[in-house]
């Protein structure tokens, strides 16, 4: 498996993502650049990132322009042959503004810029991740939560350190605790959290190693 990493006027993690998956995975990384279209170098046993940042400012509404770029047309008709893409992010906010997956990304329910460790689990142990977002509350309405619930699509939800879905667990007021979802197919994945700044142990925190490993992407 190797990487795509997209990257739009405005992204701030796109290095970040490179030097992990690189050093820290040992995959090949390869940088795209928003204006070109062209991923034939990938098959649908690859995946494409989308990184965090403020692409094009996020002018409008987060990811709401990087949504129309060249590059999101043949990331978006990769995702639709089956291809493996992952937003982290901003680049979860462009997954749901493209349509790739449901629901809306919402100001913190504390109007404030949230950057800080927090802690996310699937199944079992809780993961120390950080995040760092203004717009990270994941919403949508119940018909759609209860189907994501129903076809196992919640990748992680914010929990304690100690794996509780405590009230003051949740960093930004997503509705029940959503940290992370995929589409039907599983090929279509995007968080908040940013399992990249968490994958050496000259930050202290590995636990990120261990999110890519659940996304299926080590």
């Amino acid at each position: 498996m190797k990487f795509g990493i997209v990257v739009f006027p405005g992204s701030n993690c796109d290095r970040d993502m490179q030097l992990s998956i690189q050093q820290d995975l040992g995959k090949e990384a390869i940088m795209l650049w928003h204006k070109d279209s062209d991923i034939s170098a990938f098959s649908t046993e690859d995946c494409i990132i989308l990184p965090g940042g403020f692409s094009y400012g996020d002018y409008l509404r987060c990811g709401a322009i990087a949504r129309f770029s060249p590059m999101m047309q043949s990331v978006i008709a990769f995702a639709n042959k089956g291809g493996k893409v992952l937003g982290v992010c901003n680049g979860f906010q462009i997954l749901c503004e493209s349509g790739l997956l449901p629901g809306v990304l919402l100001k913190n329910a504390n109007q404030h810029f949230i950057c800080k460790n927090v802690f996310i689990k699937q199944q079992a142990d809780a993961l120390k991740i950080p995040i760092a977002h203004g717009e990270g509350r994941y919403y949508a309405n119940d018909e759609v939560l209860d189907d994501l619930a129903a076809n196992n699509q919640i990748l992680f939800k914010y929990c304690n350190e100690q794996g509780a879905f405590a009230g003051d667990s949740n960093p930004n007021g997503s509705v029940r605790e959503i940290a992370g979802i995929r589409n039907k197919l599983g090929n279509v994945m995007g968080m908040m959290p940013h399992p990249e700044r968490a994958t050496n142990p000259q930050l202290g925190n590995i636990d990120g190693l261990k999110v890519f490993q659940l996304l299926g992407l080590n």
